[in-house]
């Protein structure tokens, strides 16, 4: 479910502030009733009507992106930086990001335009695995290895139990690769972990996201993902 208020943005009627004020003033009717409640959420399956003119939603879409460093996982920044929309001109749906990875990470990042789809895949409560690889500074114990996979306490509250796998180490440069598996989105989380073990993380990439890959794309590749592929994320969402 989505608000209101943004259903009626996202459909190009106005800005979401302005939206806003057009429930308020009761130019807004939802399955024919007028609302003047922001609050509200409605689905795919109610209709929406501004000033007696029905908001058509657009055709969902979903994207499948390899997120380069240096690009922020927004629609619009307002320093002017790369923005993964900036990557994708060819599309006339209003997609943004499920989630975010921060500024220099890379990776597996999706966007759509279907909003309950992507509020489905952040939830909490649906643990989806997403892997990342990670090269650190220094070469962890197995204590400390350890310790990612039971939780680490953060300042906004201790990790779920993880996966930790060590891939390499590199004795003479002192750095470790590193194979950590979540199913939370806390923000900068990987990244925070690793500096609570005391090894800073140099480079991140998100190799996975559910059974999604990298797999045939380049840095700053997207592809559309297929039917089947979306069907399989809401049953890996729903199952959870």
């Amino acid at each position: 479910m989505e608000r209101l208020q943004k259903v009626i943005a996202h459909a190009g009627f106005a800005s979401r502030r302005k939206a806003e004020q057009l429930i308020i003033d009761g130019q807004v009717k939802v399955n024919g009733k007028v609302v003047k409640e922001l609050g509200i959420k409605v689905t795919s399956a109610d209709k929406v009507e501004v000033n007696g003119i029905p908001v058509e939603r657009e055709e969902p879409v979903y994207f499948l992106f390899y997120k380069p460093r240096g690009v922020i996982s927004s629609v619009k920044d307002d320093k002017d930086r790369k923005v993964v929309t900036d990557f994708l001109p060819e599309i006339k749906q209003r997609v943004y990001p499920v989630g975010r990875l921060d500024y220099d990470t890379t990776g597996v990042l999706l966007l759509t335009n279907d909003g309950e789809f992507a509020n489905l895949l952040m939830h909490p409560k649906n643990e989806i695995e997403k892997v990342y690889v990670a090269k650190i500074k220094g070469i962890p114990s197995r204590e400390k290895v350890r310790s990612l996979e039971k939780g680490i306490r953060l300042e906004d509250g201790k990790t779920a139990p993880a996966k930790a796998k060590v891939i390499s180490i590199d004795k003479k440069k002192q750095t470790s690769i590193i194979e950590l598996t979540i199913h939370e989105g806390k923000n900068r989380q990987v990244r925070r972990m690793f500096e609570a073990i005391g090894h800073p993380v140099m480079k991140l990439k998100r190799e996975r996201y559910g059974f999604l890959t990298l797999q045939g794309l380049g840095v700053g590749d997207m592809r559309e993902l297929t039917p089947h592929e979306v069907k399989q994320l809401r049953a890996l969402a729903t199952a959870t």
